[in-house]
């Protein structure tokens, strides 16, 4: 998706955005009769009206205020993807956004939902050219957006479409391995260092936790970190972004039924490619931040050697674990790269990871399930960043009666806990691998989408990374 300012107005499709039917008057584009009709539609609480003009099209959108300033923002977004879609039903390539209301962000706004409905996964349809959108720029005049936000708006956008790829992405071409070249191929583009280790070094480095998920892959896995750090920082101490890495999850041999469960886990690594994503955006946007990602990564198979119910493995910590599930994978994995992230001596931590299904249960796709050691100020800042993009968070609590759950008769833990409460003993097992402040984000409710809504295509849907990218951009302000 292209996206540019244009110094004098187009004389193709159009957009304007206003705030009161009054300003009606003020698009010249718009004959008497066309200016009714919007009226009239307007009053028929229709928020976008189409005006046909042969030759083209016409588009005004009214802003209506809500309740909070966040569901006005997000009605934009939506707008944008309802747009999209008349946009391509009549085969349009180009489409000029004029703001004329007193909202200053909107341009941004509807922009952001168009160009995030207009995402496609075509790498192997064969009819991919004649099936591709023909939206392919999105235009505004000089008064309705700022140079700096198109540059945003572009990086923000590329990001989510990498993630959206890569989540989409099936394991025949997503190995362990191939993830690795992908980010690193990401970090030669937008500029940010990459270090893969192999299996050698992670045996080398004694994380159980991994190995043993792997075990029953005939496919190695990696651990990759990524950095990025300017010369200036406002941060001492880095920032340390941690991704879920199965690139697919059978369950182990606790094996998962495939109906409307295998079928999906290929998106089990979604952790993974929204940090990765993340890191692109935070390099491209050239934040002042000094940040390191870290992703271990392998798929989890039943195969020969594999680990079983029943098994004790010592992490990369040094702890011992009881395998009671294999099934609940991805918090071993996750559990030696958050050990890993002590040796930085990091100002703050967060993980990213499709980990439950109970988080899934409880809040759907409609919001993220969180939890954490960092204090209120931190928590209360992702939840205003989740307000503002929409990507709502929903916190639980990490009581010590959890930890209770997940104490283990032979050893120091064990991997599951009972019956209820799935989601938060998830999180407190990882809590135990934590030294430093700490967030938890379980994204296995909005990581995929089954069919098309809104801006968010069926697929990979890259949710959370714009929540993360605005906590970012807020760090360290008032």
């Amino acid at each position: 998706m292209e996206f540019q300012i244009v110094q004098k107005p187009t004389k193709k499709h159009q957009l304007y955005i206003i705030d009161s039917a009054k300003t009606l008057e003020q698009i010249t584009e718009l004959n008497g009769e066309e200016q009714n009709f919007a009226k009239e539609s307007f009053n028929n609480e229709k928020s976008l009206v189409s005006v046909n003009q042969y030759n083209r099209f016409v588009f005004v959108y009214l802003i209506k205020i809500k309740k909070t300033d966040y569901q006005t923002s997000e009605a934009c977004r939506k707008a944008g993807a309802e747009l999209e879609s008349a946009l391509t039903k009549s085969k349009i390539d180009e489409i000029c956004i004029y703001n004329l209301s007193g909202m200053s962000n909107s341009a941004y706004l509807i922009a952001e939902g168009i160009a995030l409905a207009n995402y496609q996964f075509l790498k192997y349809r064969t009819e991919a050219k004649k099936l591709a959108s023909s939206l392919v720029r999105i235009c505004f005049d000089k008064q309705s957006i700022t140079v700096k936000e198109v540059e945003q708006l572009k990086t923000i956008t590329q990001a989510i479409y990498y993630i959206r790829n890569l989540v989409n992405e099936p394991l025949n071409y997503l190995s362990a391995s191939q993830l690795s070249n992908e980010i690193a191929a990401l970090g030669k583009e937008a500029g940010f260092k990459v270090t893969i280790l192999n299996k050698a070094r992670i045996e080398k480095e004694k994380m159980g936790g991994l190995l043993a998920v792997n075990r029953g892959s005939i496919q190695p896995p990696t651990f990759t970190i990524m950095e990025h750090k300017p010369a200036k920082t406002i941060n001492k101490k880095p920032i340390v972004l941690v991704g879920k890495g199965v690139v697919y999850d059978t369950g182990g041999l606790s094996l998962k039924p495939t109906l409307n469960s295998m079928d999906r886990m290929k998106t089990d690594m979604s952790g993974a490619a929204l940090v990765s994503g993340a890191m692109y955006a935070i390099t491209k946007l050239k934040l002042p931040l000094h940040i390191i990602a870290l992703v271990p990564a392998t798929d989890n198979r039943p195969g020969e050697e594999a680990y079983v119910p029943g098994d004790v493995i010592r992490m990369y910590s040094g702890a011992s674990v009881e395998v009671l599930n294999t099934d609940a994978e991805g918090r071993l994995i996750l559990a030696d790269a958050l050990h890993w992230a002590k040796r930085y001596k990091p100002e703050l931590v967060v993980d990213f990871a499709t980990l439950t299904g109970a988080a899934s249960a409880a809040v759907g796709e409609h919001g993220i399930v969180c939890m954490g050691t960092a204090d209120d100020n931190v928590t209360r800042s992702f939840k205003d960043s989740g307000f503002r993009q929409y990507e709502r968070l929903v916190e639980y609590p990490l009581w010590d009666e959890y930890g209770e759950m997940i104490k283990s008769d032979i050893a120091d833990l064990k991997n599951v806990g009972g019956p209820t409460g799935g989601a938060i003993t998830a999180g407190k097992f990882l809590e135990y691998f934590t030294d430093y402040p700490w967030v938890h984000f379980d994204i296995a409710g909005v990581s995929h989408a089954n069919s098309k809504h809104g801006y968010y295509p069926a697929g990979g849907t890259a949710y959370g990374m714009r929540m993360l990218l605005d906590f970012l951009m807020h760090y360290g302000k008032a």
